[in-house]
């Protein structure tokens, strides 16, 4: 028997995105959204706010990085998320981030998170508060690599449960994508 929850936005796994961008300044501010993900091919789209920091400091750069939140950075990127950066401006030092400046766009990359998009804004709806950026590069710091390859038990990125507000580290391999299926044919 099912039990009916009724419409929530309930889905697994929700990654965990730091989102950042710097104000006017060059001041780089973060964010952590969980609700985004791939759009498209070369795209991605993030449902975020209007009234953020990080929001309003995109639409005037028309830039942004989104890095993949990790087991080692968990605290930092949960505070990226419950503390505003309208109210405090020391916000990224504070969370433990350092920046440098993407080669590719007018954003930051976060140091201690080692896999980054970068990415230019192609669209912002502040009816439904739908963000979406065209991915120009994926960077990824040499130490989560193996085989010249992004390997996640390195990076160790954390997925968000939104039923139970907990984090989740990302577990096992079960199978082999376009191939386990074909045994069925």
């Amino acid at each position: 028997m099912r039990k009916n929850f009724g419409a929530k936005s309930w889905l697994y796994p929700m990654p965990v995105l730091i989102v950042a961008a710097y104000d006017s300044e060059g001041v780089p501010n973060a964010m952590n959204a969980a609700w985004g993900g791939i759009y498209t091919d070369e795209t991605i789209g993030i449902c975020i706010s209007e009234g953020h920091k990080t929001t309003k400091n995109i639409l005037q750069t028309r830039a942004f990085t989104v890095s993949m939140a990790t087991v080692e950075q968990l605290a930092a990127c949960d505070y990226v998320g419950i503390v505003s950066g309208n109210k405090e401006r020391d916000k990224f030092a504070k969370a433990g981030f350092t920046a440098v400046h993407s080669e590719v766009v007018n954003a930051p990359i976060i140091n201690e998170l080692p896999m980054t998009l970068e990415c230019e804004l192609v669209s912002y709806d502040s009816n439904s508060n739908h963000l979406v950026g065209r991915i120009v590069n994926v960077s990824a710091d040499e130490t989560i690599l193996t085989d010249g390859k992004i390997d996640y038990r390195l990076l160790r990125p954390i997925t968000y449960d939104p039923i139970n507000h907990k984090y989740i580290e990302l577990g096992a391999v079960v199978g082999n994508a376009f191939s386990d299926g074909k045994k069925l044919k």
